[in-house]
């Protein structure tokens, strides 16, 4: 499958996204610290008469730069604004871990725009004090010995200890080539994002979970959790996959959307 690098300009600067495909529209929303790249193994297997399309977050890869502090209604309304450039009124929303917040943030904006929802490696919860506690010792990490540091904190706990090496390397890659400002702006968009427990119930729109059986940062409790709550929810547990499940285990991860998409919930 061809994946062909876009951008275009908004008015909340220039977007940036891979996409490939045709058809019914999929958009899909990167985790931290990472970029729109990390969906390419799913662009490699786009079903059907559907387009996926991945936008680099701002702050991250050809995202608009930071100017200041970030929210993930930012981000939120950067996706909306890119969906109105491409004339697309509605899509299916799909984020994992920190793009689980800003689909959470775009359910908010606007739930009429979602034609459905995957929430994958993510949780509905806030960050605890002691969570946001080490999200300040992440920035200051950060400050000192920049990307590369925070990849050597990360790495560990956005794989399992059986990811392959290609796969460590390529995560290490994005992370270290990320961009410190984006970076910091997005730890504090994590720590200040709301509770989206309450949001949950209300939520009408069919909804895929997704979560590796080894994730240690969003464990299956946290997905059951969103499972119990959105009625027209699906749960997916990838066997071999840790918080990155969509890289570690891009087959059976590529499947259960595949199967969801062409589902008839």
């Amino acid at each position: 499958m061809a994946i062909t690098e876009r951008s275009i300009q908004t008015p909340r600067g220039e977007m940036a996204w891979i996409e490939a495909g045709a058809g019914w529209p999929v958009i899909l929303l990167h985790a931290f610290p990472l970029n729109a790249n990390m969906w390419r193994p799913q662009l490699e297997a786009v079903p059907a008469g559907w387009r996926f399309i991945a936008p680099d977050l701002r702050g991250f890869g050809r995202g608009p730069a930071v100017d200041g502090p970030v929210s993930m209604d930012d981000y939120a309304t950067d996706v909306l604004v890119l969906m109105d450039a491409l004339e697309l009124d509605t899509a299916v929303i799909g984020g994992l871990s920190m793009g689980g917040y800003a689909a959470f943030a775009i359910h908010r904006a606007g739930p009429a725009r979602l034609a459905r929802l995957m929430l994958a490696d993510t949780r509905a919860t806030a960050d605890t004090p002691q969570e946001r506690e080490g999200r300040t010792a992440m920035r200051e990490l950060l400050a000192r010995n920049g990307p590369a540091g925070v990849a050597e904190q990360m790495l560990p706990k956005l794989l399992s200890p059986a990811a392959a090496d290609e796969t460590v390397a390529l995560v290490r890659t994005m992370i270290e080539s990320a961009n410190a400002e984006g970076i910091d702006a997005a730890i504090g968009a994590l720590m200040n994002r709301p509770d989206s427990t309450p949001q949950l119930e209300r939520i009408t729109c069919a909804t895929l979970i997704a979560v590796g059986d080894a994730d240690a940062l969003t464990p299956p409790a946290d997905a059951e959790a969103m499972h119990r709550a959105i009625a027209r929810s699906t749960l997916i547990v990838i066997p071999g996959a840790g918080h990155l499940s969509n890289l570690e285990q891009p087959a059976a991860f590529s499947r259960a959307l595949e199967d969801f998409l062409l589902s008839a919930l």
